[in-house]
């Protein structure tokens, strides 16, 4: 009877432990991790439904799973720098403990496999995006004439103007893109801000807080980039209106450059034919201090 109930507790407790497991999401990580031995698949589609399966099981125990981005590349140097044999299962398992604690992560809820790969990846890109902006944003030090932190003013300014343009914007779920342009790569940020039955908007704070970064590094450094949004409502066109980052501002776009942005193939240069039931607008007034000067002096 004791023997029985101490099975009973441990099955119990098994379904306390939460879980993580690193995931290869593509053929050419999984192709990197074939050159240790001790890991022994070989092929990734058979690799991945055998995960999928793994991640179903532990769903039906009650077990809560979390997948992390393996990247083996960045397990070569962990096991360099902490001495660990890369060989060993367990330090594959130590090194996604650590993914788990500060890498990009999305709970296993469910939905298959297919779904969930590219929205890990899409977390990957975004924590990366975030930490080179803010990274950037730090180097820019003091203002040397009044002292005052350059990157945490424009973060400061980047949250204020988000504010605004979210809050004239029109009702309805809100999809806004920020780019800004300059040396060595260009920096893309998408943020979804929708609204629910009491019209409050809802925001991850993730997406919110890389969004807001990478706009303040292009208010701060002065780079060339862009804002547009996109406001969804049932019942009502789209409408779609931006502005050109500039000189550490936002400049408003008009309508007809705001349509001959979306109606223009980007390689190419070719005209797209403009999409039904979308309006393409010049943005409304953010206000006198909506686009106040950085640190001119």
């Amino acid at each position: 009877m004791a023997h029985t109930d101490d099975r009973t507790m441990r099955r119990v407790l098994r379904r306390e432990i939460a879980g993580t497991i690193g995931l290869l999401t593509d053929e050419h990580d999984f192709r990197a991790m074939r050159r240790y031995r001790s890991f022994t698949f070989d092929d990734h589609t058979a690799y991945l439904r055998q995960v999928e399966a793994v991640l179903m099981a532990r769903a039906a125990q009650g077990s809560h799973t979390t997948l992390a981005l393996f990247d083996p590349e960045d397990y070569a140097v962990y096991c360099a720098d902490t001495g660990l044999d890369p060989e060993a299962p367990a330090s594959r398992t130590r090194f996604t403990a650590e993914l788990a604690a500060t890498g990009p992560t999305i709970p296993y809820d469910g939905r298959p496999l297919a779904t969930l790969v590219p929205a890990l990846v899409d977390e990957a890109v975004r924590q990366a995006t975030w930490e080179y902006a803010t990274t950037l944003l730090s180097r820019l030090g003091p203002c040397p004439t009044c002292g005052e932190d350059i990157g945490r003013a424009a973060f400061t300014r980047a949250s204020d103007l988000l504010v605004r343009i979210l809050d004239t914007a029109p009702p309805g779920d809100r999809h806004l893109v920020t780019s800004v342009s300059g040396p060595p790569d260009t920096l893309i940020s998408v943020l979804h801000a929708d609204q629910d039955g009491t019209d409050a908007t809802r925001l991850d704070e993730a997406e919110a807080l890389e969004f807001t970064s990478v706009l303040a590094l292009g208010l701060a450094t002065r780079s060339p980039g862009g804002l547009v949004i996109r406001t969804s409502r049932p019942g009502t066109p789209d409408r779609v209106y931006g502005w050109r980052l500039r000189c550490g501002e936002l400049e408003p776009l008009t309508a007809a450059e705001v349509f001959d942005a979306y109606c223009t193939d980007v390689e190419s240069g070719d005209l797209i034919s403009p999409e039904s039931g979308v309006e393409y607008d010049a943005p409304p007034d953010l206000g006198k201090d909506g686009t106040a000067p950085g640190h001119h002096h």
